[in-house]
């Protein structure tokens, strides 16, 4: 939900500290203990402006946290704490204790000098951010410059999981340090509206009450679902299949979700693609539902971030609250599957939408599907037209490990086409491991495990080929492409001088010369005759085996660049 917008004021200019104090309010804090300084004199002037907040002024900061203790010990809801900079925020450190094991939800704030200065022999400057972390559920820290949206975005969305953490799940203290720059008492002209970031707390399923408040945010709107990586099951399978029978209800999968229905949109960057300019409004969300984990499809976040939608729920159990799209309004801290079986069936029951939504996006996944076959058409021999053979001729059994960089990006393209369960390491990305990862796969998956692979992740990960564990059941494609492939198609680096020397760091990595010395047998193919040729005796290869597939690095990142050009 978004606060109301208030009558404009005059007030601090420091913006970071009017959201801060927005969001407080709007999560229910009444009454804030403040001491005298001069750091914190922008918030001071925040919050003595706000009719809302009873103020009390304690000048003895250890008094003043005990104080605040004392009130939250007799409410239903936070008190807030002020303080200025220094070692006035240590002597906050035994109330918070005491409020830390009585499960009593103080927010401590704290104002600092911008981080640059710390250690820097200015006075009233020690290391405050953390300095509680012992006796506090979190600790966060707003930085100074707040001048841009995006910093904007940053304190309002730090404000909001302050608040959600501090009175959800195991009540406890928060502590939020707001770095102040020179000049502290500048004032200036204030009106904002500001995002308030509701939870619907962790459970087995949603309370009656809350399935209703649910029920109306969603009644009429159409609705996008998205899902990143993260365990399937049948009730998530089942939710989302049945949103996904309603008009209102796109619903898009990504290629490690492991979500498979001809329902859902499960090759969202080619879809996008398909887009025409000047359309964009009629595939915008009023409702965005996000699960999972992380996103790969940059092309989604991008559209996402630019036509936002009114609200947004992320649903699953979270520690954080996750605003990739910058418009979450509700966490829904329910397992995923228990939760969409159960809104599902009470939201198809309660709408009856006449919306085309769902159908706009399943023509517009239509229309990605041919203009990528059209496009599969055109293309000589290059990393993409490899994996439209290889992604095919995947055994039915198999389970499918991807390297980070290109190699799950071009899996993403295939996202109708790979219906075998796929996996990479996106929690954070790195090429680091991939190799050893798909041998774990290996050992605990009794079919057979595929890992598809760039010849720099490969060759970054080589310990992971020389196990005592290697089978029959453990396969490994390497797209040998001269190495970093990804840095001939990202716009940060495909055009710097430096490509080929720093970044590629182009070699010919002796794949075969390794498949060898760790045991595998070896395949290669350099052509698309020769793949089709070598895939078959590849499969059906009873020991660990190895296929080198060979392309040109400048062809295959051409190739993937206009790939991803627009249509007009």
């Amino acid at each position: 939900m978004v606060h109301k917008i208030r009558h404009k004021l005059e007030t601090t200019s420091k913006e970071a500290c009017n959201i801060l104090i927005d969001v407080l309010i709007a999560h229910g804090v009444r009454r804030v203990v403040l001491s005298p300084g001069s750091r914190n004199a922008p918030l001071l002037v925040a919050l003595s402006r706000r009719r809302e907040v009873e103020k009390y002024v304690i000048v003895d900061e250890r008094s003043a946290a005990f104080a605040a203790l004392g009130m939250a010990g007799q409410l239903s809801g936070p008190v807030a704490l002020v303080c200025t900079s220094g070692t006035a925020l240590l002597n906050y450190a035994p109330a918070v204790a005491e409020a830390y094991y009585q499960k009593i939800p103080l927010v401590v704030i704290s104002a600092d000098r911008p981080k640059e200065w710390i250690d820097q022999d200015d006075s009233q400057t020690i290391r405050q951010f953390e300095a509680l972390s012992q006796f506090v559920k979190k600790s966060y820290d707003i930085p100074a410059r707040c001048d841009d949206d995006t910093a904007r975005w940053y304190v309002n969305r730090i404000a909001n999981d302050a608040m959600i953490e501090a009175n959800s799940g195991r009540r406890a203290p928060v502590h939020i340090n707001v770095q102040l720059d020179e000049p502290l008492a500048r004032l200036a002209e204030y009106s904002n509206k500001q995002r308030v970031i509701e939870i619907t707390l962790p459970s087995q399923s949603v309370s009656g009450s809350d399935m209703e408040t649910l029920l109306r945010e969603a009644e009429g709107k159409n609705v996008l679902v998205i899902s990143g990586f993260g365990e399937k099951g049948p009730d998530l399978e089942y939710g989302l299949n049945k949103l996904a029978s309603l008009p209102n209800v796109a619903v898009l999968t990504e290629t490690i979700s492991n979500l498979h229905s001809p329902k859902f949109i499960q090759a969202i960057d080619r879809t996008l693609l398909a887009m025409e300019r000047g359309a964009e409004d009629c595939y915008k969300p009023d409702l965005l539902i996000t699960v999972g984990g992380a996103i790969i499809s940059r092309i989604v976040k991008t559209f996402l971030r630019k036509y936002r939608a009114a609200c947004q729920w992320y649903v699953g159990i979270a520690e954080t609250t996750v605003d990739c799209m910058q418009t979450l309004t509700r966490r829904i801290q329910v397992e995923p599957g228990a939760f969409f079986r159960q809104f599902a069936n009470s939201y198809a029951e309660k709408t009856s939408s006449e919306s085309d939504f769902a159908g706009k996006w399943l023509k517009l996944y239509e229309k990605g599907r041919k203009r990528h076959e059209l496009y599969l058409e055109s293309i000589e021999w290059s990393d993409m037209r490899a994996f439209s053979t290889i992604i095919p001729s995947l055994p039915d059994n198999c389970r499918v490990q991807l390297s980070n960089g290109t190699t799950i990006r071009y899996a993403q393209l295939f996202g109708d086409m790979l219906s075998q369960d796929s996996f990479c390491n996106r929690g954070v990305s790195g090429i680091d491991g991939s190799t050893s990862t798909a041998l774990g796969a290996s050992l605990a998956y009794d079919g057979t495990t595929v890992l598809i692979t760039g010849d720099m992740s490969f060759s970054y990960d080589l310990s992971g080929l020389a196990s005592q564990y290697n089978s029959g059941r453990f396969k490994i494609i390497v797209m040998c492409n001269g190495g970093g492939g990804i840095f001939r198609f990202v716009k940060a680096t495909s055009d710097l001088p430096e490509l080929e020397r720093y970044f590629e760091v182009k070699r010919d990595i002796p794949v075969d010369r390794y498949a060898t010395a760790f045991g595998f047998e070896y395949f290669e193919a350099c052509s698309e005759d020769g793949l089709r040729n070598v895939l078959p005796e590849f499969w059906n290869s009873e020991k660990a085996s190895i296929l080198a597939v060979k392309t040109d690095n400048i062809v295959s990142a051409e190739t993937l660049r206009n790939y991803f050009k627009r249509d007009k």
